[in-house]
């Protein structure tokens, strides 16, 4: 009964595995949500609404104090003004942010070049939208962008560059060099650029992260998404956002409108005011996310696995090929059982064999937990056998 639109697409990896760590009690490693909400204050903001009547639909594009809020925040961290009214759409998160953009703008047989490996919903919505994707790999172990490849992938029918970056799942962060490779490309063959900053602020040691919008001749090719929960540690609240010039902003609200119409009344003045008055949250966040990464990392090469240290997001990633697990999704099913711990399998965001032996371990919690979790796989025999 499934519709061809989404044959080949298999549940989101996310969702099986985090069901399988609260099957067994393991330790939640793998999905990237923390264990400790966002800043109280913000809270009380959100308990304040919903107990002073603000229940009701929202306007589609955003209550305006939002808006507002994400053009402030825009203008005030990398110099980019918008217009709240035109050139700002609330989502319900940046992944539905994600879907209405590629929704709205991707006509069948466009081809998207993808940075692989990718979030998963990247591919099922390429493909919903009939869209072909082009990925372009981050090779292990360094998981850079190389300008040559992603030159190669593109055609004459190539009219979309969906970036993420801070990149989800290796911990890369683009360089303004390799940024400027891409937007050299979308300039010469007049591209646009759907660009995914959901993990904006949380960048480690002398990283920077630089919109590829900040670019010369990129705004007005690019449509800009994020959202507060990673910044701000409100996973749950699903409250993201899409900037950019109005025609691409117009084709987010236009595909929008048909999936949620309008998003979490009483949640969004909450967000605004995380937005305007706790702007020095995701800084603190970053910093206690670098000490956690520091620790899961030590702890991973310390049991001999090999790790790359990421430059920013949630997450960590290591090779299991000494193991001699066949593949990482075989030894992640097992990794429950053996250690009562949960990881994510990389290779399921592949289209290549590239991460046939990559896993995804998340650094977003408690340091307490990751250091159970690493105390767990330090006792366990994690060979294959």
């Amino acid at each position: 009964m499934l519709a061809h639109r989404l044959d080949g697409i298999p549940p989101t990896i996310f969702s099986a595995m985090s069901a399988l760590a609260a099957r067994t009690q393991s330790v939640n490693l793998g999905q990237g949500f923390p264990d400790v909400d966002g800043p109280p204050d913000v809270i009380a903001r959100a308990v304040h609404a919903l107990e002073h009547g603000l229940n009701q639909y929202a306007p589609g594009p955003g209550v305006p104090a939002l808006r507002q809020a994400i053009a402030r925040h825009q203008l005030r961290h990398y110099g980019l003004e918008l217009d709240p009214d035109r050139e700002v759409v609330v989502t319900t998160g940046c992944t539905e942010a994600i879907a209405a953009a590629l929704l709205g703008l991707v006509n069948e047989g466009d081809e998207v070049v993808v940075l692989e490996p990718y979030y998963d919903s990247y591919t099922a919505m390429i493909q919903m939208a009939g869209g072909v994707r082009r990925p372009v790999t981050l090779r292990s172990p360094n998981f850079r962008l190389d300008a040559d490849e992603l030159r190669a992938a593109v055609t004459p029918r190539t009219r979309f560059v969906l970036l993420n970056t801070p990149h989800n799942p290796t911990g890369t962060v683009l360089t303004r060099a390799e940024l400027q490779a891409v937007a050299d490309l979308a300039i010469e063959h007049d591209l646009v650029v759907i660009t995914d900053e959901v993990y904006e602020h949380l960048v480690f040691d002398d990283h920077e992260h630089v919109p590829i919008a900040t670019l010369p001749g990129m705004f007005e090719r690019t449509l800009t998404l994020s959202s507060v929960g990673k910044s701000y540690s409100f996973t749950g609240w699903k409250v993201g956002w899409a900037t950019g010039p109005a025609e691409l902003v117009d084709a987010v609200l236009a595909a929008k409108q048909w999936l949620t119409f309008t998003s979490g009344s009483p949640l969004q003045p909450a967000v605004a005011y995380a937005l305007d008055e706790e702007a020095d949250f995701p800084r603190k966040l970053a910093a206690e996310l670098r000490a956690r990464r520091d620790v899961l990392c030590a702890g991973l090469a310390g049991i001999g696995l090999d790790v790359r240290v990421p430059e920013g997001t949630y997450f960590a990633t290591t090779d299991v090929s000494a193991l001699g697990w066949e593949d990482s999704r075989s030894f992640c099913l097992a990794l429950p059982e053996r250690a009562g711990v949960v990881a994510i399998p990389t290779q399921g965001f592949y289209d290549s064999d590239a991460g046939r032996h990559l896993v995804r371990w998340a650094f977003c919690k408690e340091q307490s937990v990751i250091e159970e979790g690493l105390a767990r796989l330090a006792a366990a025999d994690l060979a294959a056998g």
